[in-house]
């Protein structure tokens, strides 16, 4: 029942204007800054560990600021997934190079874990013609499972691929001339990550961005999405012209490196609720 009813409320965010969404989401955001305090705790560390030349102070008000940022981009899937197209092109600004879609070339989309993916997702799927596939874990409730997929596929031609379903339908889609939608940078386990650098620390990071990429035949194009007063920027990168090499570890600390560049811009949407870090190298004691 609690699923049907958030639901109902999600749905409730797309016949109000954004200044009032945006609102709720500082207030939400606060609340959980207040409450949440594990996870408040997370995000400390992690901004510890990622900047410790910026103040103790800096780093709290990023911290907070994320909260908020995480609540307003959550409230924003309200009219993300069910406001009318015409609203969504208001407030979704697509810029850069737009030409890396064209033609049928398999094109990898590396899109890190900004607060603003989901617009960065549904801003391509309104404006490209691709097709695009996705890669998904199946939600414990079957109603929200449903519509966070049909949320995210409203638009275009869009393929969500369970992630229990490997790595074989993955290359097959792109060798077919497909764009896929990747969000590789979090600490999925040991069993699935190598340890490279992430702000000056070791950290467990997937290596399919360079290992799709190659086994795909694939061109790599950062699409980086950002939160603004009006609604997002979402900004289409130049492909990656010396991506992927022969080494996969030299490819993913390469990866780490550029996106570190980005989030200099914007350290508080990032999603530092994460706990990147948790994952350690050998002999190494945890830090949460």
């Amino acid at each position: 029942m609690w699923s049907r009813v958030g639901i109902v409320f999600m749905r409730l965010m797309a016949v109000l204007p954004l200044s009032w969404v945006r609102g709720l989401g500082v207030v939400l955001g606060w609340v959980l800054y207040a409450l949440a305090v594990p996870r408040r705790r997370v995000v400390a560390v992690n901004l510890r560990l990622c900047f410790p030349q910026a103040t103790a102070a800096q780093r709290r008000a990023w911290g907070r600021q994320a909260f908020v940022h995480f609540a307003q981009s959550w409230l924003d899937r309200g009219w993300l997934w069910h406001a009318p197209r015409e609203v969504l092109a208001r407030r979704i600004q697509l810029v850069g190079a737009w030409q890396e879609f064209e033609g049928d070339t398999p094109t990898i989309i590396f899109s890190p874990h900004f607060f603003g993916l989901e617009a960065g997702g549904m801003a391509l799927s309104m404006n490209v013609n691709r097709v695009f596939t996705s890669i998904f874990t199946p939600q414990p409730s079957p109603e929200v499972d449903a519509w966070m997929k049909a949320g995210r596929s409203r638009f275009g031609e869009v393929t969500m691929l369970n992630r229990s379903h490997g790595v074989k339908p993955i290359i097959s889609n792109l060798r077919q001339g497909g764009a896929l939608y990747l969000l590789p940078d979090m600490n999925f386990g040991p069993e699935e990550s190598i340890f490279v650098p992430f702000y000056g620390h070791l950290a467990a990071t997937v290596p399919s961005l360079s290992r799709f990429a190659r086994l795909g035949r694939a061109k790599v194009v950062p699409v980086v999405s950002r939160l603004t007063p009006t609604g997002y920027q979402v900004e289409v990168m130049p492909a990656w012209t010396d991506f992927p090499s022969d080494d996969v570890e030299a490819d993913t600390a390469l990866m780490n490196q550029r996106l570190q560049g980005w989030i200099d811009t914007m350290p508080d949407q990032y999603y530092w609720v994460h706990k990147r870090f948790k994952t350690r190298p050998p002999g190494e004691p945890p830090v949460y």
